[in-house]
């Protein structure tokens, strides 16, 4: 059984020099495959006229798989690479497998993959395979690949405000002066940051030189990947309510009543805005934590068990950026609730789901 690695676009010489090497051991050892049998070629002649879309072409046997390699496994690079490796199977002449092969693939890249059946290998001796006659699952293999030292945050607090910007107006462009205002930041912060973005193509210039969302899905993606809502200030506890919908609205009206900035968030949101199912815990963000005054007025007793109401200071105030009035209760935008809805307990990761896709648009803009 002889494998060819055909490459089909130009990406970067070194990567390329590495998956040469790599890849078809990885998937000899894999499929049982002698090594002598892998064989790397350069011309393919048979190939699509879009396929600049992917790296190569492996066919084994009877199996073709038509991949793409990136150099990480972060999430933006792998969202781009699960799309590019699905549009062009799906446009290929024979059934082929789209496959994705990465230095290290972590659980978003694998959650990624696995939502769009496509699969995956990594060079740390990792991977996913399934194809006609053929079921590999190998986890639990460390990254052979760690940079060293810390990598920047493009989602820290701060920066995260380009992101938001530019996820709230996905079709508008912005010229980087009016983006570093609206976002609240100095213009040498903001050109970093922006040009961190591009280097990842998450965000494109416009022929203007205009910047605006490339990706969606990765740019949400990558920012999911990072984000962590136990940096928030949060306070758990307990207020006697009927039910829960008595309870949040109950929130509502008595910080929309001294006039408070805030925002429900959670299982709460989602049953606002895409009407999912019931919930027992009502997030809500607060501009500033009550004081105990102001909480023994509300029966707020702070009480980690049983706890059914989560006060929470938020690490930057872009939260409430896009929050509206749904039912005369302030909730917080479509992406905010999205990004919190993966570290919250109960059927938050369903919510999640079904308010991607509801509310979150799915789309490449560049």
């Amino acid at each position: 059984m002889t494998v060819n690695l055909c490459y089909l676009n130009n990406v970067n010489r070194a990567l390329i020099q590495q998956f040469d090497r790599e890849v078809p051991r990885r998937l000899g050892e894999l499929m049982g495959i002698p090594l002598s049998e892998v064989k790397i070629e350069r011309e393919f002649k048979d190939a699509a006229e879009s396929a600049a879309q992917v790296d190569w072409v492996v066919s084994a046997g009877g199996v073709v798989f038509v991949g793409d390699c990136k150099p990480t496994g972060r999430a933006a690079e792998v969202a781009s690479a699960v799309r590019a490796v699905r549009s062009f199977a799906d446009r290929y002449p024979q059934r082929a497998i789209p496959l994705v092969a990465v230095p290290y693939m972590g659980p978003v890249g694998q959650r990624l993959c696995a939502e769009a059946h496509v699969c995956w290998l990594d060079l740390s001796g990792n991977a996913y395979l399934v194809a006609p006659g053929l079921r590999i699952n190998i986890e639990g293999r460390p990254n052979q690949f760690k940079e060293p030292g810390r990598p920047g945050n493009l989602f820290a607090p701060k920066s995260s405000r380009i992101a938001r910007r530019l996820l709230l107006e996905p079709d508008r462009p912005f010229r980087q002066r009016e983006l570093a205002k609206v976002s609240g930041l100095d213009e040498g912060f903001t050109s970093r940051i922006v040009r961190k973005l591009e280097e990842q193509r998450l965000v494109a210039r416009n022929q203007g030189g205009a910047i605006q969302v490339a990706d969606f899905d990765a740019l949400l993606d990558a920012w999911r990947e990072t984000y962590d809502f136990s940096k928030h200030h949060i306070v758990r506890g307990h207020i006697a309510a009927r039910s829960s919908d008595d309870l949040v609205r109950q929130l509502s009206s008595y910080f929309e009543q001294r006039q408070t900035e805030h925002a429900v968030t959670g299982l709460a949101g989602a049953w606002l805005l895409c009407q999912f199912a019931g919930f027992r815990l009502v997030v809500i963000y607060v501009d500033q934590m009550p004081s105990p005054e102001a909480q023994k007025e509300m029966g707020f007793r702070e009480e980690p068990r049983g706890e059914n109401v989560w006060l929470v200071v938020p690490n930057d105030s872009g939260v409430f950026q896009g929050a509206s009035d749904r039912e005369g209760i302030r909730c917080v935008h479509p992406i905010q609730l999205y990004l919190d809805l993966q570290n919250h307990p109960e059927r938050s990761a369903e919510a999640a789901e079904k308010l991607r896709d509801q509310l979150l648009k799915k789309a490449s803009h560049a």
